[in-house]
């Protein structure tokens, strides 16, 4: 159907309903005269009366009548739906698709999509685990968790995470049967374990000390794709690796595991919430999303 089409029928609807020109176009906020050409260019295209004027008053013709016959439950029934889109705008109900990697998902993500299909279970919640690239726009999921670095510039970019780090980490095993690195470039030297990540290349070792930034592509002696494959090579003595400290730390603390170059690893900027600028947000997304933001600025989800 022709938009404008459907625009004239909605006019001569409030036309009928109010059995007045003037008082159509007062509810409508446009002028008597654009409400008395709509009419007529509607009767007009459709080579047919629908109302009957006279000095003082105004009804449908059988054919007007005939057509709002169809057009009354019709309206009723858009007026109904956009109501009810309304109140889901409001209410928490409704579906929220989330999806975000392992690491994401275990230290941030689940603590606060757990809060709130507990606090709300009326909400249909759907968390998707995985490491891979996720395009929320085309896979309709409502919002995603990554690292700035990984997003699209057409997305919005929220954070919600506190700061992270990556160390370089060996067993006193490997450690000790050779001079640890004192800089980046020492890492040539060394047995690497390199992390395949989601778009099938090995990830670079990002490093920066005074200002100065410094990226080395190293030539892994050996190549895995899940983080605790990382921490299990590296317990086994089988090289250095680069990791998030927060997967390391337990390792370290328990003395399996020793930190090389701790002064080229400062924190850098923690996960964000991404999402498409297009699309109008529900209560359960909004809750969501205020839940991972109180995480990033306490540290923590309460």
């Amino acid at each position: 159907m022709d938009p404008r089409r459907f625009a004239d029928l909605v006019i001569f609807h409030r036309v009928a309903a109010e059995r007045s020109f003037t008082a159509a176009a007062r509810s409508l906020g446009v002028t008597q005269s654009a409400v008395s050409q709509t009419v007529k260019r509607l009767e007009g295209d459709l080579g047919i009366r629908l109302l009957s004027r006279s000095t003082r008053s105004l009804a449908p013709t059988a054919a007007g009548e005939r057509l709002l016959d169809t057009l009354t439950p019709v309206l009723s029934e858009i007026d109904a739906e956009l109501e009810d889109l309304e109140q889901l705008r409001e209410a928490p109900g409704g579906r929220l698709r989330v999806t975000c990697g392992k690491h994401a998902a275990d230290t941030l993500v689940w603590p606060a999509f757990s809060w709130l299909v507990q606090a709300h279970p009326e909400i249909e919640a759907e968390l998707s685990v995985e490491n891979r690239h996720v395009d929320i726009v085309a896979e309709r999921f409502d919002i995603g968790i990554r690292l700035r670095e990984d997003l699209e510039m057409d997305m919005v970019a929220v954070p919600v995470g506190p700061p992270l780090r990556a160390v370089v980490v060996g067993a006193p095993r490997y450690l000790d049967a050779r001079d640890p690195p004192r800089t980046p470039r020492d890492l040539s030297a060394h047995r690497c374990i390199g992390y395949r990540n989601a778009g099938g290349t090995v990830s670079p070792w990002a490093f920066e000390r005074d200002g100065r930034a410094e990226t080395v592509k190293i030539s892994p002696a050996i190549v895995v794709n899940d983080g605790d494959a990382l921490v299990a090579a590296a317990c086994a003595g089988a090289g250095l690796v680069y990791m998030l400290e927060d997967l390391a730390a337990p390792f370290l603390a328990e003395g399996r595991l020793t930190e090389v170059l701790p002064d080229w690893c400062p924190p850098f900027a923690g996960y964000h919430a991404y999402y498409s600028s297009r699309r109008q947000p529900t209560r359960a997304f909004e809750l969501f999303l205020q839940r991972l933001r109180r995480a990033g600025g306490e540290g923590q989800v309460m």
